[in-house]
C-alpha cells in the first residue's frame, strides 16, 4: 500500500524552480497523522498495527515512512517539494485534515517551549519577535519565502502558493496557523488567537493570517 494523492482536489504545483523542503515537514505531517489515529487508551504492550489495523496512521506503511523521514531529519536533509505535496494531498482525504495540519504545524521546529523571560516581554516587542521567528522558520523549512508580514500586531500574507496548490480546499493552510500559534504561545502572546482570515481555497484573492483584535 502506498501513500497516493487525492487527485480530485488538486492543481499543479507552481511553476518555477522546485524547492527543497526540510524532511522535518514530512515527518511532522506523518507523526501528527499517527497521533490523531491513536485511541484514547492503549495497553503498554499493545501492537496497534495489529489490534487497530484500520487506522491508517498506525499502519506499517506510515511507520516505515516515519522512520525514513526521521533518519533524514536527523541529517538535516531536504526532500523534493513534490514529496511534501504528495503527503498533503494524501492527508486531505481525511475529514480531520485541518486538525492534522494544525498539529503538524505546532510540532515543527521553531516552536519550542520558551524561556521564562520571553513571557514578560512588552506585547509590542513579543509580537515583533514572533513575526520575525515565524517568517524565518517557514523560509528555512520550505526552502524559500512562504509568507510576508503585512501588518501589526501579527498579520501575515502568503507569498508562495505551494500549500494552496497542493490543497485547493485550504485545509493545508493550517500548517502555517499551527506553527504561528505555537510561536505566539512561546513569546507569551498566545492569548491572541490566530485566524486564517482569508484563504485562496475559500475564493479570496490571497491567504491571510491575523490575530483577533
Amino acid at each position: 500500500m502506498t501513500l497516493e494523492p487525492n487527485t480530485s482536489r488538486t492543481t499543479p504545483v507552481p511553476a518555477g524552480r522546485p524547492r527543497r523542503v526540510q524532511a522535518r515537514v514530512a515527518l511532522a505531517l506523518l507523526e501528527a497523522l499517527r497521533v490523531q489515529d491513536l485511541p484514547p487508551e492503549l495497553l503498554d504492550d499493545e501492537n496497534v498495527s495489529i489490534t487497530i489495523p484500520r487506522r491508517f496512521g498506525l499502519s506499517g506503511v506510515v511507520d516505515v515512512q516515519i522512520r525514513r523521514y526521521r533518519e533524514a531529519a536527523s541529517r538535516r536533509a531536504r526532500i523534493p517539494e513534490s514529496e511534501v505535496v504528495d503527503l498533503i494531498r494524501f492527508v486531505i482525504r481525511r475529514p480531520d485534515a485541518d486538525e492534522v495540519f494544525h498539529a503538524a504545524g505546532r510540532s515543527l521546529p521553531g516552536t519550542p517551549e520558551s524561556p521564562g523571560w520571553r513571557r514578560v516581554l512588552p506585547a509590542r516587542t513579543a509580537f515583533a519577535l514572533a513575526r520575525r521567528k515565524v517568517n524565518r522558520s517557514l523560509r528555512a523549512l520550505f526552502g524559500g519565502p512562504l509568507v510576508r508580514v503585512v501588518g501589526v500586531p501579527f498579520e501575515l500574507q502568503a507569498v508562495h502558493e505551494l500549500l494552496v496548490h497542493a490543497d485547493p480546499g485550504g485545509d493545508a493552510c493550517a500548517l502555517v496557523t499551527g506553527l504561528s500559534q505555537g510561536v505566539l504561545d512561546a513569546y507569551g502572546v498566545g492569548s491572541k488567537v490566530l485566524r486564517h482570515s482569508a484563504c485562496r481555497g475559500r475564493g479570496d484573492s490571497h491567504c491571510l493570517w491575523a490575530t483577533e483584535s
